[in-house]
């Protein structure tokens, strides 16, 4: 059996369009060879494919048809949201046309149509994809307020430029508030709008937010978010949630706290605290179970023992 010539990058290694295929010289009779997958017309795909990203396998697609863009779940994954959407685990390829164009139809692809203004589409590594900000709008109808509250919150948190490679959020709530105003009735825009009034600048992962969020459900005073909070002279620390009144600092520990190097940074914090008068909470993954009753309890206890009472009943 005669072995085919190889075909160049990146043709050997991602998906392509006949078309680009054609431009790069590739003759019609190496592209008709059964190693090239054929996912849909115009299309072919190097074999293996399963170590396809995704922005490789969807970016064909928006080639060989007119006015198309990767969105919804696709463009969720893509714009690495956190939290979940329902069906993004699904493998399906989600791609948006406007309205006054046919939806598109491929195997594999679930398309959408909708109107969509100049400046929500962008470009991800050359791929067409709709803007996060559109994207969050796209996807609100299948999430919960809270986890539409997440996402708005990751949207709207200020960067730190020592740790990061931008300066600016990625959008502004005047931003997300002109988006729904563009789009009224589109489906989801209710939930949206009540997200965005509980949404908040300034919290710095998504357990942040779901922490912050079951405590306003349980009556609990709205803390501050990543404030700079002064313990001493020379001593600045950024709580994740911060009551200066009680002076309660409330910190969430993920996964990598488990680090030995984290491990000491963070008992110098704790002491940090506790010489300033301040009492640290320190939440884990185990207290955000069940809707973070465990963490509720305990930042309520903490600011009960400062002096602050409400109307609540211990549960």
């Amino acid at each position: 059996m005669k072995v085919p010539r190889p075909l160049p990058e990146p043709f050997a290694s991602l998906p392509f369009t006949l078309q680009e295929a054609a431009d790069a010289g590739i003759s019609q009779r190496r592209l008709r060879h059964q190693g090239l997958g054929r996912p849909s017309r115009g299309l072919r795909v190097p074999t293996p494919t399963d170590e396809s990203a995704l922005g490789q396998q969807i970016r064909p697609y928006t080639q060989v048809t007119e006015f198309a863009a990767a969105s919804h779940a696709s463009a969720f994954l893509l714009w690495q949201f956190p939290g979940f959407l329902p069906g993004s685990d699904l493998p399906l390829l989600h791609i948006s046309r406007p309205d006054a164009v046919a939806i598109m139809r491929r195997p594999g692809v679930k398309g959408h149509r909708g109107q969509f203004f100049a400046d929500e589409i962008t470009t991800l590594h050359g791929l067409l994809i709709t803007t996060r900000v559109r994207t969050w709008l796209d996807c609100a109808r299948l999430m919960s307020i809270d986890e539409i509250t997440v996402v708005a919150d990751h949207l709207l948190r200020i960067p730190r430029p020592e740790l990061e490679d931008r300066s600016e959020p990625f959008a502004t709530m005047d931003v997300l508030e002109d988006m729904l105003d563009r789009h009224k009735g589109t489906p989801g825009i209710r939930k949206a709008r009540l997200a965005l009034e509980q949404a908040r600048v300034g919290a710095d992962s998504a357990p942040e937010t779901r922490l912050r969020l079951a405590l306003a459900y349980a009556g609990l005073p709205e803390p501050e978010l990543n404030a700079p909070t002064v313990l001493g002279p020379g001593v600045v620390r950024q709580p994740d949630l911060s009551y200066p009144e009680q002076k309660v600092a409330v910190e969430y520990d993920g996964e990598v706290h488990s680090d030995p190097a984290r491990i000491i940074r963070d008992i110098t914090r704790e002491e940090d605290y506790a010489r300033a008068g301040w009492l640290m909470v320190r939440i884990s993954k185990l207290h955000m179970e069940d809707e973070a009753k465990g963490g509720v309890r305990k930042v309520r206890r903490a600011l009960r023992s400062r002096g602050w009472a409400a109307g609540w009943k211990e549960k």
